[in-house]
């Protein structure tokens, strides 16, 4: 068996319908992505909760403050068993080496989150006064220079991706749809195709979580990955 390839994003606040999702999920096939609207409502209960099943936690708070807040945030969940979280890599080398010092002390790794999947290229001339691959371009390599573990992108930008960042590097990509949906996804691609183009761990939410057979749906995208 090798080890999963899918994170699926828990996106809810309500604890019954999370434990309805959870129960449903296999850790041999995905590791399981807290974000802000779960963490907020149900806090680090289900994270322990989540470990305890024997998942893996990509904690994806995203993480954008003064370096020394991010350093204490970090280090209050020593006891919790993290595997990966988020920071911004825009909240410059110096946050992103206290981050990287707090994440040793609790064993996790610092993932840095470069452009949002809902921004487009206008949204980044509008807020950065920058081209949307060069933007992504300078945030990789803040990455390269800080020595973080891995970061995060459209998959669309994975080819930039591995011509910038170490093969070591580990590369997490949201955004994959294997049918197209109606949502705020904009630079969308399919599980097979992120795989094939260098991505390390793609994270999958509403086309499972949503499904009408959760289980089925997740190896589903499991079998399309190893699709010949």
């Amino acid at each position: 068996m090798t080890d999963p390839k899918i994170i699926v994003a828990i996106d809810t606040f309500d604890l019954k319908q999370a434990n309805a999702i959870l129960d449903q999920l296999n850790p041999d096939l995905c590791l399981i992505k807290i974000g802000s609207v779960i963490f907020n409502a149900l806090g680090k209960a289900f994270i322990k909760q989540a470990s305890s099943m024997g998942f893996k936690i990509f904690l994806d708070l995203k993480l954008h403050d003064i370096p020394n807040t991010v350093h204490e945030t970090i280090l209050g969940f020593i006891d919790c068993e993290i595997y990966m979280l988020t920071v911004h890599l825009s909240g410059g080398e110096k946050m992103l080496k206290k981050a990287l010092l707090a994440c040793k002390s609790i064993n996790a790794k610092v993932i840095g989150v470069s452009i949002l999947t809902s921004l487009e290229e206008e949204d980044s001339l509008a807020l950065f006064d920058n081209k949307l691959e060069d933007q992504i371009t300078n945030l990789f390599k803040i990455a390269v220079k800080t020595n973080i573990d891995g970061i995060v992108c459209s998959p669309h930008e994975l080819e930039i991706a591995n011509s910038i960042l170490g093969s070591h590097s580990i590369k997490i990509t949201p955004g994959i749809r294997d049918t197209k949906l109606e949502d705020d996804q904009v630079r969308t691609m399919s599980a097979k195709e992120a795989i094939e183009r260098g991505s390390t761990f793609l994270v999958i939410g509403r086309p499972i979580t949503q499904a009408k057979n959760i289980a089925q749906a997740l190896q589903n995208f499991n079998d399309a990955i190893d699709e010949k």
